[in-house]
């Protein structure tokens, strides 16, 4: 039996057997060659009313014999039994082998020749003589019991085949929901991945950031060497762990979907005022009412823009804007000039990337480009149903 992903087989609990295929095999053979045996020598024991000729002994043995050969050549064991059963007593060894030709060959012509047979080896009784002098009365009984005799080993051989069927379609399903569960597995971690990243990239990069941009201004304003150096240890142990950052954030970032809560804009001002930049803000309009989503996604779009501002234009004044309107909501970050520089930190490009797909995905409009003053403006436009804003 094949292994599942998880560990289990593919077989059912109906399918379960102690033996091997091989050995059931032999175990029904034998079977086979026993019972007909059997039933030939039973019936071979009884006393009759005329006189058995001795090629009945012989063509019932053949019979017998014939179940050997039942599997590789289901149709000629068949036709092995039929004289036995006819002039002797192999009546058990050819119903044996029409429920295997049925099971083997289903609906055919040889099922056809092997139902007319069995029949006529049932309603025909030998020597020809004794059975052309039977009564009107025992034909026609004997004609229904050959229709039992025929479609005993029949119905038993349809039974086996539609059973092996629903097994095998159960083992199919077993196997395809065990498929679907390895797969729904890999899209939960996927999606933890996914938001995993924004969070890491949303969250730790924006405090460690602030870190670095802090340890930098003390390194300018203290005069002691000693604290210098602290100061330079801090900063580049802060850039070293957002370059680290960045690398395992373009691992894990596989998805944009997100549907954990997240802050929204009543938020905005603690955000600015911990900064650690020049900066003011205006929300205008039932900003309040916003739905989470978009509340969130206006949140993380100040908090990037303030991190671009503070790794890149350090010094310089920012602007947060956030414009409610009955349809749509405007969303402006906008940085002046600034003559003031310090070293690079590193960056991944993936922050910008994630304010567009937030908006994509609130089928907003994403912009960010230099200004004409030198600055720097990221502008997010998200639409809004006018229902959405009411109470």
């Amino acid at each position: 039996m094949r292994q599942l992903p998880s560990g289990r087989d593919d077989a059912p609990a109906g399918r379960r057997w102690p033996l091997s295929r091989k050995q059931r095999e032999l175990a029904v053979d034998a079977a086979a060659v026993i019972g007909a045996s059997l039933d030939v020598w039973l019936g071979a024991s009884q006393p009759f009313a005329v006189e058995v000729q001795q090629y009945s002994y012989w063509l019932s043995g053949v019979a017998a014999a014939a179940m050997l050969l039942r599997r590789r050549f289901p149709f000629l064991t068949l036709l092995l039994t039929i004289p036995g059963f006819i002039a002797g007593w192999a009546q058990l060894a050819a119903m044996i082998a029409l429920c295997t030709v049925a099971w083997r060959s289903f609906v055919g012509w040889r099922l056809l020749v092997g139902v007319l047979l069995v029949w006529v080896g049932r309603f025909m009784s030998w020597p020809p003589d004794y059975f052309l002098g039977q009564p009107w009365q025992v034909m026609v009984h004997d004609a229904i019991w050959a229709l039992v005799v025929v479609g005993l080993p029949v119905a038993i051989a349809f039974l086996v085949r539609a059973r092996q069927a629903l097994s095998d379609r159960i083992a199919e399903l077993a196997a395809s929901r065990e498929r679907e569960r390895v797969l729904h597995a890999h899209a939960i971690r996927a999606d933890e991945r996914a938001r995993l990243a924004r969070e890491m990239h949303d969250v730790v990069s924006h405090q460690v950031s602030l870190i670095a941009m802090q340890a930098g201004a003390l390194r300018m304003a203290v005069a002691d060497a000693q604290h210098k150096q602290v100061a330079g240890t801090i900063r580049t142990l802060s850039t070293r762990t957002l370059d680290e950052l960045r690398q395992l954030v373009s691992v894990l970032r596989t998805t944009n979907g997100d549907e954990n809560p997240q802050p929204g804009i009543d938020q905005l001002h603690e955000l600015v005022d911990d900064s650690g930049l020049d900066a003011s803000l205006e929300v205008t309009g039932p900003a309040l009412r916003l739905p989470a989503p978009i509340s969130g996604a206006i949140y993380r779009t100040v908090q990037e823009a303030l991190t671009n501002v503070r790794k890149h234009a350090p010094g310089a004044h920012a602007t947060v804007l956030v414009v409610t309107a009955e349809s749509e909501v405007h969303v402006e970050v906008r940085n002046d000039h600034t003559e003031q520089c310090q070293a690079a930190l590193p960056s991944g490009g993936h922050g910008l990337v994630g304010l567009a797909e937030r908006a994509k995905l609130l089928n907003g409009d994403f912009k960010a480009g230099p200004t004409d003053d030198g600055g720097f403006a990221v502008r997010v436009t998200f639409p809004m149903m006018p229902r959405q804003l009411s109470d």
